[in-house]
């Protein structure tokens, strides 16, 4: 596997690549899990090559969000990616992705509104805008994200449609299911600022939402139910709850009738000074 941090050289192997088939990419910020090597399995299938990237991107952390203590872990990471068959690391530094004079912002409203749009002012600009540069670096046929961050892949989606990009096509931007710890959790490299008792009660957050999912099936009213999800998480040892909402799985638009429109419960729950989102199909 090459780990490349110049974009010259980037350029260079991609057309190598290339001349054997399709190439898929796997955006990253490193600390990879089994659910990042999900996305690199899923995205083999698919193509020729992969390529993964590891990027903490500056630009879609807040304030006071963890970009100094976000884990970084290069040789675990390239290690990990290399057994899986990882053909190429674009791995830049914040100068050779944000070089001097930078100046260009990438917005996409409507999805971005609401849930980690309005917890995290800023956040999905800064998503949206690396997303954009490496699609445009790397130019994958194909690309996969982890549908734990279901926002963000809506939102990379409709940048991608309404830029008509062509590599990839927003048809080829591929959602791969959540990946789950044994107790539910969904994995994320923000579960490792978890302490032992912290990580234990993080577990009643898969358990509220499907308790809360089914619930509404049962025609338990949608205002009822989260309340009671809310409840428990609270009870189990969160200190907040940022949202615990109905949205359309597209729009994203709020729903107020589950029974009659397609919904997705979507949560964002705070333990700690770490904040995990979740979200699942009612």
């Amino acid at each position: 596997m090459q780990t490349i941090t110049r974009l010259d050289p980037l350029r260079d192997a991609i057309a190598t690549l290339r001349a054997d088939g399709p190439i898929a990419l796997v955006p990253t910020m490193g600390a990879l899990h089994e659910g990042h090597l999900t996305l690199v399995r899923a995205a083999q299938r698919e193509a020729a090559h992969v390529v993964a990237s590891i990027f903490v991107n500056p630009r879609q952390f807040g304030a006071n969000e963890d970009l100094d203590a976000y884990p970084r872990q290069l040789a675990r990471d390239q290690a990990l990616l290399e057994g899986e068959g990882v053909r190429l690391l674009w791995a830049p530094d914040a100068e050779a992705m944000y070089p001097d004079g930078y100046a260009t912002n990438v917005s996409v409203s409507g999805v971005s509104d609401g849930l980690c749009g309005a917890a995290r002012p800023g956040h999905f600009d800064g998503v949206a805008t690396v997303v954009c540069k490496l699609f445009n670096q790397v130019q994958p046929d194909l690309a996969f994200f982890g549908e734990k961050d279901w926002q963000q892949l809506a939102v990379i989606r409709r940048m991608a449609r309404d830029l008509d990009l062509i590599r990839p096509h927003v048809d080829a931007i591929h959602g791969v299911p959540t990946v789950r710890e044994a107790d539910g959790l969904a994995m994320s490299s923000r579960n490792a600022y978890l302490s032992d008792q912290q990580r234990q009660q993080a577990a009643a957050l898969p358990r509220a939402m499907a308790s809360a999912c089914e619930a509404v099936r049962a025609g338990t009213t949608p205002a009822a139910a989260l309340a009671q999800l809310v409840d428990e998480l609270l009870a189990a040892g969160f200190s907040a709850v940022d949202y615990a909402q109905l949205r359309d799985p597209d729009s994203l638009a709020v729903v107020a009738d589950p029974a009659s429109h397609p919904a997705r419960l979507f949560v964002a729950a705070r333990i700690g000074g770490t904040r995990l989102i979740d979200n699942r199909a009612v």
